[in-house]
């Protein structure tokens, strides 16, 4: 019996990218790599590396059943930010499990995060965690043989963009949030790494495809923590924690990341089994997870 299909979409990104490459590593697969272009450079570099290619568009759902078609498994995953996107993420995921299910799908592994608005009574609007986790009733509902939940954190690369430390005049780098920098603890991780869960979870379907909440995890933090991880490799960088009213000015959706980062003040960033969750997923690997110092050492050399 030859190998069988895991259908890998956003796999020209942060999440699907990593589980493309883990699995092609791991040689007990079948890949397709699914992506709205297939003539794009990034698709072209897949099939390079021995990735099937095949188009689709979340944002219209009758391109997405051939896509998944004949697959074993399916690493599914939205993205909120998307410019392109015409419907929210939980049409998309909620067409994506009717998609998967007609298909034939034996394991969905949707990538999901933690409804900060139900979990706090409303008090913290955060749309692109509440979008993925109500998508989490359809895929529990749906019948699949096996179903698996993944949940990422705060991804090191964000370190890199939008999170960057900011120059300032005098030669030094800041950060300038409206978090407490002591108390403000969330977990970080190389997202490159989700990938190794997801194989993991595919290999090990009786430990991990029951409905299991897997998430990544391989430090958790506060800012001072990692502003001291920076400076002890030879950065310069302060923290600066600004006033609520300010920080919304920053960028368009800094609203968002006020109420993500206040809600991280009181809470687990991944709910209140959060946890149980870095466990589970932890016990389904071999290796180690990379810690923020040495990917910091390696992609944040100071200067």
């Amino acid at each position: 019996m030859g190998k069988q299909i895991v259908t890998v979409l956003g796999s020209t990104g942060a999440q699907g990218g990593g589980v493309v490459r883990a699995l092609l590593d791991q040689q007990d697969w079948r890949v397709r790599a699914v992506t709205r272009n297939s003539r794009s450079q990034a698709a072209l570099r897949l099939a390079e590396l021995g990735c099937e290619i095949a188009e689709a568009d979340l944002n219209t759902p009758a391109t997405l059943f051939e896509a998944l078609q004949g697959s074993y498994g399916l690493f599914a995953v939205t993205n909120f930010w998307d410019r392109v996107t015409r419907i929210g993420e939980f049409e998309q995921g909620k067409n994506l499990v009717h998609a998967a299910k007609e298909a034939g799908i034996q394991h969905f592994i949707w990538s999901t995060l933690p409804d900060y608005q139900a979990l706090s009574g409303g008090k913290f609007t955060v749309p692109h965690f509440t979008g993925k986790a109500r998508v989490d009733t359809e895929v529990k509902t749906a019948g699949f043989r096996h179903h698996t939940f993944v949940e990422a954190p705060f991804y090191f690369q964000n370190f890199l963009t939008l999170h960057a430390p900011r120059k300032t005049p005098d030669g030094r780098e800041l950060w300038r949030y409206p978090a407490d920098k002591d108390k403000c603890r969330f977990p970080c991780g190389d997202i490159e790494e989700l990938g190794k869960i997801v194989a993991a979870a595919l290999n090990q379907p009786e430990k991990a495809g029951n409905g299991q909440y897997l998430a990544l995890a391989s430090d958790y933090v506060c800012w001072q923590d990692l502003v001291d991880i920076l400076n002890a490799q030879g950065h310069k960088l302060d923290y600066e924690r600004v006033c609520a009213e300010e920080y919304d000015g920053f960028f368009p959706s800094a609203r968002e990341f006020r109420h993500m980062m206040a809600f991280w003040e009181e809470n687990h960033y991944f709910g209140p089994d959060g946890t149980h969750k870095i466990a589970l997923a932890n016990g389904l690997m071999e290796n180690r997870l990379t810690r923020f110092a040495d990917w910091a050492n390696t992609h944040m050399p100071p200067g």
